[in-house]
């Protein structure tokens, strides 16, 4: 039989560390064990935290035997984990922003409850990141489902810094906010196997936002206001990655990083009202503040 699973504290959690991955859940019990197997195989990046925040109806997905047998994985591997429930729920960017304050770390890396990452994926956005400098580097997710469905439209929209990325003032409508573009289906992984890198090579390319796999400079995120718009905005929303990344891409850069080793398990969505985009209500905010 499944033994009780010890929850942690966040006392005991929050301490200084080099890297916490934040994953908000819901209603996904087997997505959350596929996710949290990806993290257990992460070789390079010693002792990163984990912290589980549940929103799901019934149980929580954590308990289930599969996910629970993953926590004790990592937590006989050397990497605390926090587990816990956020409830009643009040959006996904207030979850967001309750995930962020459970964390001192460093680096935090948000990751979504239906990402797989392949063996090596965080060790090199840990590299990527301090070698950059810069407030975010992320990891666009792949649809293998969409291997064969190549679509070369998109990848004119990659493009490489040369440098250490810098301050953009992204807004929709703008040529750069096409970039998303690249981060459908299984675009990325076309474009990657066309720059052809060297085993153990990255680069760094430009984006407006990056979906399921983002690791934030912590004290950059917190100044760009990390997650606080949650006030206002109405529960039923979805785009506060959006919103974040834009902020944090105007004071801080952001880079995507190739190759990605991000795979998106392609499962039903659990965020099925989603009446306003989180970002619109930001940049209308902005608009009219500086109006």
């Amino acid at each position: 039989m499944n033994r009780p699973l010890a929850l942690g504290t966040p006392a005991e959690f929050r301490v200084d560390r080099l890297v916490d991955v934040l994953i908000p859940t819901r209603n996904r019990p087997t997505e959350l064990a596929v996710t949290l197997a990806g993290l257990a195989a992460q070789e390079g990046v010693p002792g990163f935290g984990v912290v589980v925040s549940d929103q799901s109806d019934g149980d929580p997905a954590y308990a289930h035997p599969a996910a629970a047998t993953m926590v004790r994985a990592l937590r006989h591997a050397g990497h605390p984990v926090l587990l816990t429930r956020r409830l009643p729920r009040r959006g996904l960017a207030e979850h967001r922003a309750y995930l962020l304050d459970a964390s001192a770390a460093r680096y935090v890396l948000n990751l979504d409850d239906d990402v797989w990452l392949e063996p090596g994926a965080l060790r090199r956005l840990v590299t990527a990141i301090e070698e950059l400098g810069c407030g975010f580097v992320g990891n666009g997710v792949h649809g293998l489902s969409y291997v064969d469905d190549v679509r070369p439209d998109t990848h004119g929209h990659y493009e490489e810094w040369a440098g250490p990325p810098a301050p953009e003032r992204i807004r929709p409508g703008s040529v750069e906010w096409d970039r998303a573009r690249i981060h459908s289906a299984a675009n990325l992984l076309h474009v990657t196997a066309g720059v052809g890198l060297p085993p153990g090579a990255w680069r760094a390319y430009k984006v407006s936002w990056i979906g399921g796999c983002v690791l934030y400079d912590r004290a950059k995120l917190l100044d760009s206001g990390g997650f606080d718009f949650w006030r206002r905005v109405q529960e039923r929303h979805q785009g506060e990655d959006v919103a974040a990344q834009l902020a944090v891409l105007a004071r801080h850069g952001g880079a995507g990083i190739l190759p990605s080793g991000a795979y998106h398990l392609e499962t039903p969505t659990t965020v099925t009202e989603r009446d306003v985009e989180a970002w619109e209500v930001v940049l209308a905010d902005e608009g009219a503040a500086t109006g």
